[in-house]
């Protein structure tokens, strides 16, 4: 039948991984003839046919129906054909976990347990206490096992959200960007057209009645422009992406043109974040920078990144003046808002010498460096 799948493909290889435990329930009917081999072949039709079913239940009623019907047909092969097949509990062991809500999960798992009880007591009834206890530690592994995957499912569950925080993040940051950009146009460089809209009026009517005048607002008019230009490709660059090594390497070379040691605490690994919280980060860095070189008057820059549980502390220091003056004006409000979209805070403060601190809070899950693979 075109479109027929067995099962769904979001689960991979591992329905199909599961089928090969189906062949000691097959040799032991084989074991069996007449009637009875006809009517345990029928059973073993119908767990297939319930076991696919499960992957494709859409409600958690019929889901349930589906469970019973597995759970009774496993009861059947073990109390009229072999024992053994009670092992088959682990493929209903694996779908308890699946149930959304815990309330009925702690349910299902009672009721599993229950059968698994009444089964032990029955066989160690039947064929003795030594196979009673051959099946305990089996049972006990059925019964925790759901727990585990169930775990393991939330976990997923949340990675999965959190890909999709991250990625609507990134749309909102892109968003910002878009209107920062359009605000520094506006601030910057719409302000130096401007001037050049005025100094070209000048030269227009100097030209004639005072020419050096008027050559004086050209050299005026030319570094106008120039610096048009290096706003634009600040701006230009400013829109890349940013990784953190490349972030501090570019902030030790700025640094160290402006006779400003720079210097990097810690064993060196450094912390590895998801692409948009490294971007911000790494763009915040540069700013800070410009800063330091520009206003700070400081002879030495340090950066530190020391991690904790569930958060990475980011603290750039200097030895400068310290936060008289304007030195934190624009930068400062653009800081505060790249790192609000990460939720990440910033706290400024003075250091002993009379230098500034700045602390970046950056909340995060787990720990790893760029020395260790990340599992995405």
């Amino acid at each position: 039948m075109k479109g027929f799948k067995l099962f769904p493909e979001k689960f991979g290889v591992l329905p199909y991984v599961f089928l090969v435990y189906l062949v000691f329930p097959l040799l032991y009917m084989l074991e069996e003839d007449g009637w009875k081999a006809a009517i345990g072949y029928g059973l073993l039709l119908l767990f297939l046919v319930t076991y696919r079913q499960l992957y494709q239940a859409q409600s958690d009623r019929l889901y349930t129906v589906w469970l019973l019907i597995l759970v009774g047909i496993i009861a059947a092969l073990s109390l009229f054909y072999n024992p053994y097949n009670l092992f088959l509990g682990f493929f209903p062991a694996n779908f308890l976990a699946w149930y959304d809500e815990e309330k009925q999960f702690r349910r299902a798992i009672g009721g599993f347990a229950l059968f698994l009880v009444a089964m032990l007591l029955f066989f160690t009834m039947t064929e003795g206490v030594w196979n009673g206890l051959l099946f305990l530690p089996f049972a006990i592994v059925m019964l925790l096992s759901p727990f585990a995957l169930r775990s393991h499912l939330e976990k997923a569950e949340l990675a999965e959200r959190l890909e999709e925080a991250n990625e609507q993040i990134a749309a909102l940051i892109k968003r910002e960007e878009r209107v920062r950009i359009a605000r520094d146009l506006h601030d910057t460089l719409g302000h130096t057209l401007s001037l050049l809209s005025l100094q070209s009026q000048l030269v227009q009517r100097a030209v004639d009645r005072d020419p050096a005048r008027a050559k004086e607002e050209a050299k005026t008019m030319e570094r106008t422009t120039r610096a048009a230009l290096a706003q634009v490709r600040t701006l230009v660059s400013e829109m890349r992406e940013v990784r953190l090594s490349e972030a501090l390497a570019e902030m030790e070379e700025a640094l160290g043109t402006a006779d400003v040691e720079f210097r990097l605490e810690g064993s060196g690994d450094l912390p590895v974040l998801p692409p948009v919280q490294e971007n911000m980060i790494g763009m915040c860095l540069k700013e800070l920078t410009t800063n330091i070189v520009r206003h700070s008057g400081a002879s030495v820059c340090t950066v530190s990144f020391i991690e904790q549980k569930g958060r990475l502390d980011i603290r750039v220091y200097d030895d400068g003046i310290g936060l008289g003056g304007t030195r934190f004006g624009n930068g400062l409000t653009g800081i505060r808002e790249r790192l609000g979209l990460i939720e990440a805070t910033l706290d400024i403060a003075g250091t002993a010498d009379g230098g500034t601190d700045i602390r970046i809070v950056l909340p995060v899950l787990g720990r790893t460096t760029e020395r260790e693979e990340v599992k995405t």
